[in-house]
């Protein structure tokens, strides 16, 4: 932004330098062409110097001030024309005039151009009376009026293209914008993606060993103080790296899903689940209610997810427990609901991640999810994703 300011602020100091440049030159030509034809002038006295300046140095705010510019320039050029008549005037007034219209047409708005313009002519065809009444050799008058016309017109055109492009460079600054914000949603959307891959997957089997481990430690037989002290250093290096891996996860956390690389798993590998988790200490029963079918994949993980966390929370907080995991396949919709009936908290640890991921996979498909202690004891999170509902 700071290069393209002062990209923009060197091109005014050459565009005016040049004006100011242009402005100059004219005036030089027209003093020196009094000088050699004072005819054209109609004189050669301080009121044609005055004449010969006032046509030719405005134009040095002809970007400024076009209007100004444009009006003082066709008013002196008038008063060159009268005082010149009968004679040929001099070449440097039309050129100014030239150039002042041009500036009019390129630098004011359409209305107002427009407007100028007619009133340019307003002012500078009764000059051209006046001198051709007094025997002016001028001839036709259409000439030097498509010669303004025609710079005018230049001035218009040149105006919409200067237009046109400042409108594709702020269209391309927006398209680069909205490029830069896609992609900074994309990698948003894949840190969410991992770090629920990362709480689901590993967050899960680590946790698991770490029961393991404890409940090897509680069933071992004799003292065997080296394999008691493995078995402690194992729960406690697991215990380490879930508080890590939960640290990790509030710097990676979102709240959307992006599709997986790789295959992932679904609610049809929900026997090797069960299995593992009855393995590592908790009862587990499974009701399938209704007639099962293929979800679409990212609903499929999301559900196999859903009841993966909410396991693992009853495994890690509900204490001597069992649970009862029920899918329901309905036509519009699958439900899926997991329940203890242990005295722990089941609600995913103080930092609350385990909720977090799964009311974020809910929401993603516009579903429901309620989750909280149940009025006879126990812990049970109840899910309902819609099967027909995009992606929110």
């Amino acid at each position: 932004m700071l290069r393209r300011v002062e990209r923009l602020l060197a091109d005014r100091r050459v565009r005016l330098a040049a004006d100011a440049g242009l402005a100059v030159v004219l005036a030089a030509a027209a003093l020196v062409d009094l000088v050699d034809d004072r005819v054209a002038w109609g004189g050669r006295g301080p009121g044609q110097v005055a004449l010969a300046l006032a046509v030719t140095l405005p134009l040095a705010w002809r970007v400024r001030f076009p209007v100004v510019v444009v009006t003082v320039v066709n008013f002196a050029s008038g008063l060159v024309l009268v005082a010149a008549a009968p004679h040929q005037p001099a070449f440097e007034p039309f050129a100014a005039v030239i150039v002042a219209f041009y500036s009019l047409g390129a630098h004011t708005s359409t209305r107002r151009a427009t407007a100028v313009l007619a009133a340019m002519f307003a002012i500078g065809i009764p000059f051209s009376i006046v001198a051709d009444g007094r025997g002016a050799s001028a001839g036709n008058m259409l000439s030097p009026i498509a010669f303004l016309l025609g710079a005018w017109a230049v001035g218009r055109i040149i105006h919409g293209r200067r237009r046109r492009t400042f409108e594709l460079e702020a269209l391309t600054r927006e398209l680069e914008a909205q490029r830069d914000l896609q992609a900074q949603a994309a990698v948003t959307i894949e840190r969410g993606r991992i770090a629920r891959e990362l709480h689901d997957v590993v967050a899960h089997n680590v946790s698991m060993m770490v029961v393991q481990a404890g409940a090897a430690h509680r069933v071992l037989e004799g003292e065997q103080p080296h394999v008691r002290a493995a078995l402690a250093a194992i729960a406690d290096t697991g215990r380490e790296t879930v508080d890590e891996m939960r640290t990790l996860l509030g710097v990676l956390r979102a709240s959307e899903e992006g599709l997986a690389l790789s295959p992932q798993p679904g609610l049809g590998d929900l026997e090797q689940l069960v299995r593992n988790v009855r393995d590592a200490g908790l009862p587990v029963e499974v009701r399938i209610e209704g007639t099962p079918s293929a979800l679409p994949p990212p609903l499929d993980l999301s559900a196999f997810r859903i009841v993966q966390e909410a396991l693992t929370n009853a495994l890690k907080h509900a204490g001597p427990a069992r649970a009862d995991v029920t899918i329901r396949y309905q036509r519009a919709t699958v439900e899926l609901e997991v329940r203890d009936d242990g005295a722990g908290s089941s609600n995913g640890g103080s930092t609350g991640h385990g909720l977090i991921g799964m009311r974020e996979r809910v929401a993603m498909f516009g579903g429901e999810l309620e989750a909280g202690r149940r009025g006879g004891g126990g812990f049970s999170v109840r899910a309902r994703l819609p099967l027909t509902t995009t992606s929110a």
